[in-house]
């Protein structure tokens, strides 16, 4: 048996933040505003991951009003979740995400997100698909205001 999830984040780009993408720090002039890290990447997979299983989002595990999760490091929340879909019968067939940004150019950074990503949710980095594009300079994320992610689970029952 299977089930599958769609998860999407957005956050503001601001200055005196880093931007952190899949758990990799990026060299950039500005970083993404949250609560925590606010690593898009991660938190939409995660979205996924939970939406599969109809367990909600991440919102609801690590409440922005929680201070416990204040600046906190989006791949300890993602093992987190990984342990949750385990205690809930399910491990990880793919996840295939795409991040929205205009600048910086990503490429150079994909296969140590995908790495990251596929070591802390327990499967190989084949598992694991990670794309970037632009929006050719339209809207909030190409007027570089902000950057989001979708991504796409598949969760396997154990």
């Amino acid at each position: 048996m299977f089930r599958i999830g769609h998860g999407y984040d957005v956050h503001k780009l601001v200055e005196g933040r880093k931007l952190i993408l899949g758990g990799v720090d990026i060299p950039h002039t500005v970083g993404l505003l949250g609560h925590s890290d606010a690593d898009v990447l991660a938190h939409a997979i995660m979205d996924a991951m939970l939406g599969a299983l109809a367990l909600g989002d991440i919102g609801h595990l690590f409440p922005d009003t929680d201070d416990n999760f204040k600046g906190a490091d989006s791949m300890k929340l993602m093992e987190k979740v990984v342990e949750v879909c385990r205690e809930n019968g399910y491990r990880i067939g793919n996840i295939d995400a795409t991040v929205i940004a205009q600048a910086p150019k990503l490429a150079p950074h994909i296969i140590s997100m995908r790495e990251n990503i596929a070591r802390v949710c327990n499967c190989d980095v084949s598992q694991i698909s990670v794309k970037a594009t632009t929006e050719e300079n339209l809207g909030f994320t190409g007027e570089k205001l902000g950057i989001s992610a979708h991504a796409v689970a598949l969760m396997m029952k154990i």
